[in-house]
């Protein structure tokens, strides 16, 4: 070749791959010949950049404003969507979580063929409405929901189907790990992450900021352990019995804090469409009932507080109690005189009613409102009833309302009143948030009288209608309820509200207690009879025997004796028979 000297084989044998590495150009070759073909390469390689990058804008344009214009980037989020806290039970386990699932909607302007498509759909997602569907797809519109909430299943099969038109967004969904475990605590939240009942519309109105940022967890008073004994229990009691329904409430009487509370039925927060309204309603919190004698238990101390009564007097029951056009009577009559702890062991409305003439309507309605039994109770759930209360406080009134009839409230009220009856006399607001510390309220009795009120309730427990709801190791003081549900301007006489409200370890109590069951039958166990002492008495002892070790409370022996510095020193029951 002219003007070129091809290598020599000796020399390409000397150089080994350098010669490959390093050829010899030749004399003829000019020295700026590698540089400029370095120029050209780098010139093509920028004007390749240049097309892909006028080729990405536009790509990214179509994205954010769609072919026509319309705009398309505020489906990347959509408006509304919360960034929710996590819900934690006391001890830190997650009772509320929220998880990343993918939602199918449709722009209808690149669907080639609605009816085919929607044909597909149906296909794989069979819950869909075929008729609505084409009607999405035809439409023309850049954006059309088709199915929320795909499962994975679901998300796998639509992307294989390889419609046009068809796109998937990331959205929030709440989900509750524990099911159905406290289910009418944690609420609801809507198909955009709105809470809307129970503590996630706590969360919204008091912990979520304008804009929806992430907060740190909400922990709870909750005890997902003790909420699940609870809640079996009563199942098993609702069952035992063929209750139509049934509550409980476990509470912390110097605190306030509720550590377990069901009310059934219930219902899977997960799919709460999936039960009736009835199910979702929250008879703990929200329902009111007439309770019967669990009343009893605020008109004594209403009644030894005061000091209008005689501690060591003596009230006639030997007859039913003319008042008007109405007779009071005793489930279970004595038939003789009776001192103040033979009225309320033996639950004697006529002794109570005797009672709360004495010391008037006026006192008497003073003491309920100030357990809180006259208002509203507080609590963090949006779902809390106004107590029914009578028109006018007749005589009538005063005598009815001593034993838990013509006065409706929540069970909630009445286990937050018995915190304060044997916590030492103060009163308590109930909660569903934890606290670390006691929150002491208004004094509403004496310790004195207190002190007197947990003999008595005890004393239920050991020889009256309550002896059902004692645990060995775990001694119970509490009070039973029995009462007729009103019907058609009167009460049905077979339709009971049956409820035992409670407090243990009854030497020193912490926790106080309501099993509260609607309508519940006899058995043969029960030897016919569904009243409080043969069914919430018992599921009562059934929880205290479950939770109790849960809440670290060791088990003792029981004290009998009078306690130290009570006003009915005087009285001795074992005596006075």
């Amino acid at each position: 070749m002219i003007g070129r000297r091809q290598p020599s084989p000796n020399r390409m044998i000397r150089a080994g791959h350098d010669a490959i590495a390093k050829p010899d150009w030749g004399r003829g070759a000019s020295a700026r010949g590698p540089r400029a073909s370095q120029r050209r390469i780098f010139l093509a390689a920028a004007i390749f950049a240049g097309c892909f990058s006028l080729v990405g804008a536009r790509l990214v344009g179509l994205a954010i404003t769609g072919g026509d214009g319309a705009p398309r980037v505020a489906y990347a989020q959509p408006e509304g969507q919360l960034v929710r806290p996590d819900i934690l039970d006391r001890n830190g386990d997650v009772m509320a979580t929220d998880i990343s699932v993918a939602s199918l909607f449709a722009d209808a302007r690149h669907v080639i063929d609605p009816e085919e498509a929607t044909a597909k759909l149906v296909s794989v997602l069979p819950g869909l409405d075929a008729d609505e569907v084409v009607k999405k797809l035809s439409s023309g519109r850049a954006f059309n929901w088709i199915k929320r909430d795909l499962t994975p299943k679901q998300h796998q099969a639509v992307h294989d189907l390889g419609i046009a038109g068809l796109e998937f967004r990331r959205e929030r969904k709440r989900v509750y790990p524990n099911g159905a475990t406290a289910a009418n605590v944690l609420g609801l939240v809507n198909i955009d992450n709105h809470g809307i009942a129970g503590m996630e519309r706590y969360v919204d109105r008091n912990v979520l900021g304008e804009k929806g940022e992430p907060k740190k967890p909400v922990v709870l008073s909750i005890d997902v352990a003790v909420q699940h004994a609870l809640r079996d229990e009563l199942q098993k009691g609702m069952k035992e019995f063929s209750a139509k329904a049934a509550v409980g409430i476990i509470m912390d009487i110097h605190t306030g804090e509720v550590m377990g509370l069901s009310s059934l039925p219930d219902f899977d927060p997960n799919d709460p469409m999936a039960v009736s309204a009835d199910a979702r309603f929250n008879r703990a919190t929200l329902g009111v009932y007439e309770l019967g004698s669990v009343f009893k238990a605020v008109t004594m101390a209403a009644a030894l507080n005061s000091g209008l009564i005689d501690p060591n007097a003596k009230v006639d029951a030997t007859k039913p109690m003319k008042v008007g056009r109405f007779t009071i009577s005793d489930y279970h009559a004595e038939n003789k005189k009776m001192t103040l702890p033979e009225i309320f062991m033996h639950s004697s409305n006529i002794g109570t009613a005797k009672i709360a003439l004495e010391i008037g309507g006026d006192v008497h309605r003073e003491y309920l409102k100030r357990f809180g039994l006259l208002e509203k109770p507080e609590i963090e759930l949006p779902e809390a009833g106004a107590p029914l209360l009578p028109a006018r406080w007749s005589e009538i009134t005063n005598i009815t309302t001593s034993y838990g009839h013509g006065i409706a409230v929540t069970p909630l009220q009445v286990v937050s009143a018995l915190s304060a009856i044997v916590n030492g006399g103060t009163r308590v607001t109930p909660t569903l948030v934890r606290r670390d510390t006691p929150q002491r309220g208004a004094r509403v009795i004496s310790e004195g009288t207190s002190r007197d009120m947990r003999w008595l309730l005890r004393l239920v427990v050991e020889e009256g209608t309550g002896k059902n709801a004692d645990v060995v190791g775990y001694p119970v003081m509490g009070k039973t309820g029995t009462a007729e549900k009103p019907e058609n301007g009167g009460y049905a006489k077979h339709k009971l509200i049956t409820s035992f409200v409670s407090a243990f370890p009854a030497n020193k109590p912490r926790y106080a207690m309501i099993i509260m069951f609607d309508e519940p039958k006899g058995t043969k166990k029960t030897y016919g009879y569904a009243t409080a002492g043969w069914n919430a008495a018992p599921v009562t002892a059934r929880v205290v025997k479950r939770v109790a070790p849960l809440l670290d409370i060791e088990p003792e022996q029981p004290e009998r004796s009078v306690p130290e510095g009570a006003q009915l020193v005087s009285y001795q029951f074992h005596n006075a028979r």
